[in-house]
């Protein structure tokens, strides 16, 4: 376990059956449909990569990078694309796929943008939801699992850049990040 890391909240055992078992859903319920997995940069990355191999179905896969946080612990409120898709989204049955559901404000501005754009469908996937600290009225249709009210990092998740690779999710020691 890393220095600062205060608890192990999910192992990486535990990440892999998370996968598994949010692949063989989506597998069957996207089914006939034209599958685009859209992943929101950086955080989403390790899921997205090992959610889209338990996918067993064919899709495209692009990516947006959104900022909410900078390097605070809290959403700013504000949601900037900082890197748009690259794909028309025209037609296809979008799978939203998040590292974390907190306020909801970047999933709800996210989600709306491509609505707008044409989509057959939005589905949010989020392999963390935080209920604690939902501001904005929405909920993921797949959810890996939930967590406490703490500052987590690990498997893309970071504070401030750091912790991303970290094979787990675990809490940040309070003195880290106060």
């Amino acid at each position: 376990m890393h220095k600062d890391i205060e608890k192990i909240l999910i192992s990486d055992e535990e990440l892999r059956e998370i996968n598994k078992r949010l692949g063989e859903q989506i597998t069957k319920d996207f089914e006939g449909k034209n599958l685009m997995v859209v992943g929101i940069l950086k955080g989403s990355i390790y899921f997205m990569a090992d959610l889209t191999r338990e996918i067993k179905l064919p899709l495209k896969l692009d990516f947006l990078a959104v900022s909410s946080y900078g390097s605070s612990t809290r959403s700013s409120g504000s949601v900037r694309i900082l890197k748009d898709i690259d794909m028309d989204i025209s037609g296809y049955d979008i799978l939203l796929i998040e590292d974390i559901l907190d306020s909801g404000r970047t999933l709800k501005y996210v989600s709306d943008m491509l609505k707008s754009r044409g989509a057959s469908s939005i589905t949010i996937c989020t392999l963390l939801d935080k209920p604690a600290r939902r501001v904005v009225d929405l909920k993921a249709d797949y959810v890996g699992c939930s967590v406490p009210d703490e500052f987590v990092v690990g498997y893309g998740l970071d504070y401030d850049q750091h912790y991303r690779n970290l094979p787990f999710i675990g809490s940040l020691k309070r003195e880290v990040y106060e």
